[in-house]
Formats: C-alpha cells, structure tokens, sequence
C-alpha cells in the first residue's frame, strides 16, 4: 500500500470483537489476573495497555520498524530513548537540535556521565571526526529546528553503521507520511506525536520506533522503568490524528510553499529558510531522502522590532510554542522551543532575535497572505 493508504488501514481499522470502526479506550490503571503464572499480556498500565499497544503497532508498521513505544511527551520519548546509554558513553548529535533535547543532554544526562559532541550535521566529515573510542550513538534531526538545515541522512547513518553506533533520528518535522529514517540507516526513530501525528494541537505524546527487536527491548525497559507512558485518552486522539495526516500534510506543505514564496520577496524579510524552496541548503538532499518539504518554515525580519511587531499584529496564526496543528502558529524560537540555550550559542546557530518560525495549518493560503501583509506592515 502506498503510505497515504497505510495510515488508515494499518491493522487497527477494525476492533475485531464489535466490528467498531475504531480502537477502543481502555480506560484502567490494572487488570485482573486469571494466570499467574507470568504470561498474561496485560497486569498493570504502566507496562501495557491494549490501546496504547494499538498506537505502538501503527507508529511501528508506518516507520517500517519491528517495535514501536509510546510515552507521555515527545521529550519522555527522547529521554527515555537516551536513557538505553551508560555513563561514560559518549553522544555525537547535531548542533541545531531542538532545545528540549539539548537540555536535556547537557543538564540531566550530564549530571550522570554522558558525553555529548555537537557537530554541524550538514557536513559528514565533522560527525567522523568527533567519533571517539568512547562514542556509542549519533542523534540526528532534519530538518532542524528551527532553520531546516537538511542532514543527508544515507551519508551520516552510513558513518554511524560502520563506527557501531546506535543512530537516533528525530522525525517530527517530516512524520513517516514524508520521511522514514529506518528505511535509510537509521536504528531508533522519535516522534514528538504533539506535533502532526496528533495535529489538532489538543494532545501531548511522544513515540519511539525502533529497528530491531533486541534494541526494542532496551528502550522498553525504559519505557517501563521510567513510567513516562501516556494515559489512553491522549492515545486515542493520536491514532485519529494519523487517519487524517495525508491529507493534512499535503493542504499544509502546499500552503507553505505559497507563503514561504510571498515572504521571500517581502521588502521586510531578509531570508527564508524552507527546503521547498529554490536555492535551499541542502534542498536536493532532501527531495532524495522525503516526499516532500514539510509545512514549517522559518523567515527573518530585518529588525528586531519588525519581528516584534508580526507577533504582536499577526491574527490568524497563534503565536505560541508546538507546530504541526491546524491552526497556523507563529514561535519566537529564542523565547520558547530555544530559550534555555545560551544566547552566543543561538548567536553561532543563527537563531536570532529577528528569527520567526511559523508551522502551517489549514486556513486558506490567500489568507494567511493577507494577514502576514498587515502584520509586517
């Protein structure tokens, strides 16, 4: 089936007791046990939850993976992912990762002993040249958040196979619907689910896909450990989301496109960064290794106050943390999703204060257009 198809009929389109054209909503916290002897599925929800696993089953079957975990926020899936590595090992991961992740790297795992290296990604070179006799992982994201630099995810994951590490790749700006890392090298695959696999803006969740059973049953002993799982209702709204997700993607990256053109040729804005755009970084990379660009894009106003004034003016965009709903949503990427990073670190990055990070939704193009028009004038 082509993957449009696959997110609808990827085995949990029917309950197979009732028929019912859905997945039902276990709603407990423990099961009752008939066999103690050790085999039953399901004993306490931390562990299991039958519409939890439903989730698990399709995240796994989209990212062509052999396991598939979920956890309560995108970062519970990073950290708990993370979590599969000792104190000592070293971490090679992309510079421009999103900030929750390099928070969490550079304070928690720190604190225990994990080493971490940033690197420029976009040049393969600079991750062989961190790897050390200590190094055990690479964690890559593309494209990056917030100024869509694109990894070329065969060459890098290719580096990472022949070193013997253990390759993370966040996918939350592509979604298996444009993007599948584990098809291309990748070991593990993370999702924050908040973003378009949920798409309504009305559910945090995080997912964890990985490529082998052996390496499933290291993160599912975090997974379990930890105990940062999602309760059934947030679940349930993921598996909706990812029904609609095609046509979703497809409305938005179109718009994307319309508005990252019009913006580009603003007299106001100094530079867009979209890989569907024409003279993109890295734009050929991307349209080999995914379907298409995405629906986010970042732009550049000339002065600080031009940004200032967008955010404040703009009216059919939200302006707030996340992405990926139907609502169109404006960040500021150096008080929200980068904050906690130092500002001459954002400075090195190119994540200025002028810097404006918008995730598509679903309102008409000319409209969104037309209120991006006031908002910078």
């Amino acid at each position: 089936m082509n993957q449009g198809t696959l997110l609808i009929h990827n085995g949990h389109e029917t309950e197979p007791l009732s028929g019912a054209l859905g997945v039902p909503i276990i709603q407990t916290s423990t099961f009752n046990q008939r066999d103690l002897s050790g085999h039953q599925e399901y004993d306490y929800a931390r562990s299991g939850n039958p519409t939890r696993k439903a989730l698990e089953e399709i995240i796994a079957s989209l990212e062509n993976g052999a396991k598939g975990y979920a956890f309560g926020s995108g970062i519970a899936a990073i950290s708990s992912v993370l979590g599969i590595f000792s104190t000592g090992d070293h971490l090679i991961a992309a510079e421009d990762i999103y900030g929750g992740t390099w928070r969490i790297l550079q304070t928690f795992y720190k604190r225990w002993g994990l080493e971490m290296s940033l690197v420029d990604a976009t040049d393969p070179d600079q991750i062989r040249r961190a790897i050390k006799p200590n190094t055990k992982g690479l964690f890559l994201e593309t494209p990056s958040n917030p100024l869509l630099k694109i990894t070329n995810l065969p060459v890098c994951l290719g580096i990472a196979q022949e070193a013997g590490l253990i390759s993370i790749v966040d996918n939350t700006f592509m979604t298996p619907y444009l993007q599948r890392p584990l098809d291309l090298g990748a070991d593990i695959v993370v999702h924050s689910a908040t973003k378009f696999l949920g798409g309504h803006s009305d559910v945090i969740s995080g997912l964890a896909v990985t490529k082998t059973e052996a390496l499933g049953k290291q993160v599912y002993a975090v997974q379990n450990g930890f105990g940062a799982v999602p309760g059934p209702w947030d679940v349930w709204l993921v598996i909706r989301g990812i029904k609609t997700l095609k046509v979703r993607m497809d409305a938005q990256q179109a718009t994307a496109r319309q508005l990252a053109v019009w913006l580009k040729a603003h007299e106001k804005v100094s530079a867009v960064f979209y890989p569907g755009l024409d003279g993109h970084p890295g734009r050929e990379i991307n349209q080999a290794q995914a379907a298409g660009p995405g629906a986010v894009f970042s732009f550049k106003t000339k002065t600080t106050e031009q940004a200032l004034c967008f955010l404040d003016q703009v009216k059919l965009a939200a302006t707030a943390v996340s992405l990926g709903g139907v609502e169109t949503i404006a960040s500021y990427p150096v008080k929200m999703s980068h904050a906690s990073i130092p500002p001459v670190e954002r400075e090195h990055l190119g994540i200025t204060d002028t810097l404006i990070r918008i995730s598509v939704g679903l309102e008409d193009p000319e409209d969104l257009i037309a209120d991006f028009a006031q908002a910078l004038s």
